[in-house]
């Protein structure tokens, strides 16, 4: 097949397009089949607004569509992209190349009653290698045998951003091509695909549920965050995902399962305690007693005395800065100081520890006495459990591959981008422990059902069983407003009102149910820009996906106490 090109109109619109445009209608019928690659040229987005892009000079073109190589087949009016679910870096990056890589989902294929050419459509998500926000959006094009027309795209929903400092919408066209797939069964990866639909949990929008109980009763779901700050919400019961509409200014997202969401450190409770929890079932629980200078060179003599469990309570007794003496703890004290953004925006492994070494310095407490929120902590985690890896299976072993396919794969998640370091000569990163994993709302509830399962899938288990139960249990967890230093024991100052507990990259919020009146620490998974989800004793998840950070002057990000989306959960299933 030889590579041609459709011109249509490369015309940008003064504003995004309704998102029902990027899915067949009511009337819509078959389009054609086709395999093939979709190579995207690199183009100027629309930005409203305007951002200021000389903060990133350093970091690439944020107002830059990057080209993109995507590999695509059919499958019974379905698109679906080959990488699906993976983070594909930009094709032949120029002088200045674009801040973005991209993501591509599951969309569809149509064509319009009387029309020759068929539309094909699909969520796209920029991301980054060098910060961990995500802009959902959606990309279309016609094609029609061997040709295919300009590309329209536009990213009209976000996770909070970090380095960019605003919320924007994105849009515009790019011209595009149509070449040859790579060598491929394509019967081979439709089945795959199938396969993977098969295995996502069963869905319902969140309407189907609230039909079974008085609709006042979910007035509060994704409380107490402003609407205008939500992204999406998901409430899984008895196995079942029911979510609701994903709203964005240009409509409801069309593909509210196919969106991918920067979770920021909601990451902390996914990826250490299940990397962790599933070494000590693999090789005992001694692996949690590790320490990590044990297996990260050229760090201070007392990371000899953290252990891997020490840095997953963010308890190494580092803090960058900070005060020594303050008591009642707060665990956020020089958290982003020490040049944090110097030290998340360093490329390399060894760039980073350069910044670790360089700005860290030992508070006078022992590890695993005082909880510091500390995003280093996880990260040197990471690594010592990636070296732990190569020490124990060999050079080619990691981390990230450990639990894609010890953990991920066995409970049907088939796809897991995450942010690497990124290594000379084309070598493989380590795998950001702290922030930087992009799962939908299906792999996000799958995460939480492992745990509430106690580390099994059906008969399969995954993870060490006491061990989690003790982690759900918040055994052992570190008051986070506490000071073990001064001779308590670790957790000694827990009671009704001792605040919220960590443990292992989990929050635990004291919530004493309305009728039963009985304490509970709920297990819960947080992310900056108020992304959290929590596991309810009553089998209850409930995930909310937000943007509430770097919010413009005089905006507040929430509306009323905490707790009331707990409520809204005791009041449908008493806890």
């Amino acid at each position: 097949m030889s590579e041609s090109t459709a011109i249509m109109s490369s015309s940008v619109s003064d504003e995004p397009l309704p998102n029902e445009l990027f899915y067949p209608g009511a009337a819509a019928e078959a389009g054609a089949e086709f395999y093939g690659t979709l190579r995207i040229s690199p183009a100027r987005m629309r930005l409203q607004p305007e951002l200021d892009l000389a903060v990133l000079e350093r970091y690439g073109d944020a107002g830059l569509f990057p080209g993109l190589a995507l590999e695509l087949i059919t499958l019974d009016g379905l698109l679906v992209p080959v990488q699906r679910g993976q983070m594909v870096k930009e094709a032949n990056p120029g002088r200045t190349p674009s801040f973005w890589c991209a993501i591509a989902q599951f969309g569809r294929v149509w064509r319009e009653p009387g029309d020759e050419w068929s539309w094909a459509a699909f969520p796209l998500t920029l991301v980054s290698h060098r910060d961990t926000h995500a802009h959902q959006g959606l990309v279309r094009f016609r094609y029609k045998e061997r040709q295919v027309s300009t590309v329209q795209f536009q990213f009209v929903q976000q996770t909070a951003p970090y380095l960019l400092k605003q919320h924007f919408v994105a849009w515009g066209s790019a011209e595009a091509r149509w070449s040859e797939p790579r060598a491929g069964d394509p019967a081979a990866l439709r089945r795959q695909a199938q396969a993977e639909l098969a295995r996502r949990l069963p869905h319902r929008p969140l309407s189907d549920l609230a039909r079974e109980f008085q609709r006042r009763r979910f007035n509060e779901f994704g409380a107490p965050v402003r609407e205008q700050w939500r992204v999406q919400s998901a409430l899984v019961r008895d196995g079942v995902l029911y979510y609701q509409d994903a709203r964005t200014p240009y409509g409801n997202f069309p593909y509210p399962l196919e969106m991918r969401f920067g979770v920021r450190s909601i990451l902390k409770a996914v990826a250490a305690p299940l990397a962790l929890l599933r070494l000590a079932y693999v090789y005992g629980p001694y692996v949690l007693a590790l320490k990590i200078g044990d297996y990260v060179e050229g760090l201070d003599a007392k990371y000899r005395r953290v252990r891997f469990l020490d840095a997953a309570n963010m308890a190494s007794g580092f803090g960058g800065s900070g005060s020594w003496e303050t008591y009642p703890n707060d665990p956020n004290d020089g958290y982003l100081e020490g040049d944090y953004d110097a030290w998340l925006a360093a490329p390399s492994h060894a760039a980073k520890l350069e910044q670790i070494v360089r700005t860290g310095r030992p508070y006078p407490w022992e590890p695993g006495t005082v909880m510091r929120y500390r995003d280093q902590d996880f990260y040197l985690l990471g690594a010592a459990i990636d070296r732990f890896l190569k020490v124990v299976r060999g050079p080619t072993a990691d981390a990230w591959d450990l639990l894609r396919s010890e953990v991920f794969k066995p409970i049907g998640i088939f796809a897991a981008p995450i942010v690497r370091t990124r290594e000379a000569e084309g070598r493989r990163g380590v795998a950001w422990f702290h922030s930087g994993y992009y799962p939908t709302l299906d792999d996000l509830g799958k995460i939480a059902l492992l745990f509430q399962n106690r580390g099994a899938a059906g008969s399969r288990q995954i993870l060490h069983r006491s061990l989690t139960e003790d982690l759900l249990n918040a055994k052992d967890a570190l008051v986070q407003s506490g000071d073990a230093s001064l001779g308590l024991p670790a957790g000694a100052e827990r009671g009704p009102n001792s605040g919220n507990l960590y443990k292992m990259g989990f929050h635990f919020i004291p919530y004493v149910g309305a009728e039963s009146g009985r304490q509970h620490f709920l297990p819960t998974m947080r992310g900056w820009g108020e992304n959290e989800i929590v596991l309810y004793p009553n089998a209850l998840i409930t995930i909310r996906i937000a943007k509430a950070g770097q919010l413009p002057p005089g905006q507040k990000p929430n509306s009323g106490p905490a707790s009331r989306a707990i409520r809204m959960v005791d009041r449908l299933s008493p806890l």
